[in-house]
């Protein structure tokens, strides 16, 4: 771990004891992570992230073996890549998050 090696990453989370606690924010802090806690009441944040991570288990963690840490590590990059490269998310109108994304910015950069 370094200072700020998490720069520019935002976290969202919900306003459980663990994430507002002044040990929780204060690591965040050093790592350079932007707290965003979820709007209090808002549960489809916890929704949404509960099953993209039932979709990683689905479509990776419990398909495959894996003989060591690393090799998670790299089967994850590949997994974010492909995800973002590739799936058609239908609440993204059938877009790629990174189409969803480069669309994000091309209208900010207009809005500016």
């Amino acid at each position: 771990f370094a200072e700020k090696v998490a720069t520019g990453l935002s976290l969202r989370h919900d306003h459980g004891s663990q994430y507002m606690s002044d040990d929780f924010q204060a690591e965040i802090r050093f790592l350079g992570i932007e707290s965003s806690p979820a709007f209090v009441r808002a549960p489809e944040g916890n929704g949404c992230a509960e099953r993209f991570i039932r979709t990683l288990k689905e479509s990776l963690l419990w398909v495959r073996p894996f003989a060591t840490v690393e090799d998670l590590r790299q089967a994850l990059l590949e997994f974010r890549d492909l995800y973002n490269e590739t799936w058609l998310l239908e609440r993204h109108g059938f877009m790629s998050p990174n189409a969803v994304r480069a669309r994000a910015l091309s209208n900010a950069a207009i809005a500016a």
